[in-house]
């Protein structure tokens, strides 16, 4: 079962830059490293800015700089949420975390990933909720959403984080669910936000 749903990037360019973090699940699950997050979303866009093509010193340079680091840690805090909260804790496997950058003459592009494990269960019902999502106009489901969340404060899938990322940030989102042939009952999800800064 490989799928791919919205603007995924199977293939990168040989020569260009990019970072990966990995959380291994050890003798403490992966979701004990919650605090970590924020810190690695933190990293990964200070990371970011020294690949930035514009300098602190430019015309309103401090501000493109610190107003891109805002959007990516956002983003990478919003998909590595995400990827730890749904993750099938399976010994040996990893949550991976990381941002390439493509760049071209015109502008820089973010690509911010997450790789998880989940259970066939969830993948059914998370690509039922992609396929509403890259169907639906975004504003008109962040506003449903919404209502959905205050009517059922037990809803742990809201999505309202990848409606922001549409909504606010203009980001462009792909999905890979892939199978795992060393654990029939797991699938791996890759989640990819594009974003020009």
């Amino acid at each position: 079962m490989n799928q791919i749903f919205g603007e995924f990037i199977e293939e990168f360019p040989l020569d260009h830059d990019s970072l990966e973090l990995s959380f291994t699940s050890s003798s403490r699950p992966i979701k004990k490293g919650w605090r970590n997050i924020r810190l690695s979303a933190y990293f990964i866009a200070d990371y970011f800015s020294t690949f930035f093509p514009i300098h602190e010193d430019a015309p309103q340079g401090e501000d493109r700089i610190k107003a891109s680091q805002n959007t990516l840690s956002y983003i990478g805090n919003e998909l590595l949420e995400n990827a730890m909260k749904f993750n099938e804790e399976i010994k040996h496997y990893k949550v991976k975390f990381g941002i390439h950058f493509l760049e071209d003459r015109e502008k820089v592009t973010a690509v911010i990933f997450t790789k998880n494990s989940i259970n066939p269960q969830k993948a059914e019902k998370f690509q039922a909720f992609i396929q509403e999502l890259l169907s639906a106009d975004p504003q008109e489901l962040y506003v449903q959403q919404i209502e959905n969340t205050a009517l059922d404060e037990d809803n742990e899938a809201s999505g309202l984080g990848l409606l922001t990322m549409l909504n606010d940030y203009s980001a462009k989102l792909g999905w890979k669910f892939e199978s795992d042939p060393s654990h029939p009952r797991l699938i791996t999800v890759t989640t990819m936000a594009q974003v020009v800064v």
